[in-house]
């Protein structure tokens, strides 16, 4: 897909400025700069978000938005343990991350997608990677589904832009809309999973597709990434929710039921007791509250923040773990001495003020081995904790 001159430029200058390449085209007339510069700068981010990828030569990056938009090695990976079978078809190929993991697990794969030059970078790309078994098809893949044959799994991550390239969430404003085509694809497919912005309202989702067997809400390194909505023909028996942290070290993952999470007790604690419990982000999102408290045996420090606290250390708890050093209010001698500390992570939840402008009151600077969470109490009382972090 590129000349063997393009191609050597990009090779001698991969790890070279994208920026400043771009303003020497005239000095390489035989090389497509445009195209030069885009393949590095794919590259360049793939070492980071694709290191599979970038350590395969010869792979072809495409348009930058697409590499934004795509998912990361380690999510893909994920989701590939996800779904196996004989057939599988992914309905929004693009760049073809997810694909590429995915369709490892089956006999057959379609690849659907109607932007002919990503049709034809995955044929490249697919070839490289040594994925035989898979058909890539150029078209919409709403008209491409009717033809194919009966499938095992579908995965769809509809585009999440408007006509106007503005971002949107709501599943009735992405395209293709899966509420209006969920029956179509479980009649195709026994099993359909959808990928979803992070920012998705989840009970309004479940609300609208009806067959949802079970959801994943991924993270990595504690940031929420999206979340996966697995629909199941004929569903009828309860709903599993998965909050899954990917670390370096490994998995954090916490499962349970929305009837868990009605009929779990939960205990505020009137004082911050020697550990301070901050579940993952992905913990967060699910909105498990009640039952990550009944299953760790921690206290919750108010209704409204998930923070919790205990006397003991658990190794196990899914989120980050802090040594409680001490509990100040608001007097003057007691932001006396929390200024002491010169510098400090800080954290908000559940407080009237922003980290900014707590720092700025504290007098910190950021960073060091201190960590402050300003929060509030099960009886109302405004507290800064200052803790040490155990993991």
């Amino acid at each position: 897909m590129l000349d063997s001159a393009t191609k050597e430029f990009i090779e001698q200058h991969r790890n070279d400025d994208v920026r400043m390449l771009a303003l020497q085209a005239k000095r390489y007339p035989t090389v497509d700069m445009r195209e030069a510069v885009a393949q590095i700068e794919g590259w360049q981010q793939a070492c980071e978000k694709l290191p599979a990828w970038a350590d395969t030569a010869g792979i072809v990056y495409p348009p930058k938005i697409s590499m934004e938009q795509c998912s990361s090695e380690q999510t893909a990976k994920y989701k590939a343990t996800l779904v196996v079978g004989g057939k599988f078809a992914d309905m929004t190929g693009g760049f073809g991350i997810d694909f590429s993991y995915i369709c490892r697990g089956f006999e057959q794969a379609f690849y659907i997608e109607r932007n002919e030059k990503l049709c034809d970078i995955a044929r490249c790309n697919f070839s490289l990677l040594g994925l035989d078994h898979v058909q890539v098809v150029n078209g919409n893949s709403e008209e491409q589904l009717a033809s194919l044959p009966q499938l095992d799994w579908i995965f769809v991550d509809p585009a999440r832009r408007d006509g106007d390239g503005r971002k949107v969430v709501a599943l009735s404003d992405c395209e293709p809309d899966v509420v209006e085509l969920e029956n179509v694809m479980l009649d195709k497919a026994a099993n359909v999973m959808v990928k979803c912005s992070p920012m998705l309202d989840i009970t309004l989702a479940c609300r609208q597709l009806k067959s949802v067997a079970a959801i994943h809400v991924v993270a990595v390194n504690n940031e929420c990434k999206e979340l996966l909505f697995v629909l199941k023909r004929g569903q009828a028996g309860a709903l599993s929710i998965n909050c899954v942290n990917i670390l370096k070290e490994g998995i954090q993952k916490f499962v349970f039921t929305q009837a868990d999470e009605a009929c779990s007790a939960v205990t505020y604690s009137a004082e911050v007791g020697k550990y301070l419990y901050e579940p993952n982000s992905a913990i967060q999102k699910a909105g498990c509250s009640r039952v990550l408290a009944e299953c760790f045996g921690v206290d919750k420090l108010h209704p409204n923040s998930q923070l919790y606290t205990a006397a003991m250390l658990i190794d196990d708890f899914p989120g980050r773990v802090f040594e409680v050093v001490a509990v100040y209010g608001f007097s003057k001698a007691e932001i006396k001495k929390v200024q002491a500390l010169q510098k400090a992570n800080i954290t908000v939840r559940n407080f009237p003020e922003s980290v900014q402008q707590l720092r700025k009151r504290l007098k910190l600077s950021d960073g060091g081995d201190n960590y402050i969470f300003a929060t509030t109490l099960a009886d109302e009382r405004k507290v800064l904790v200052i803790c040490k972090k155990e993991k």
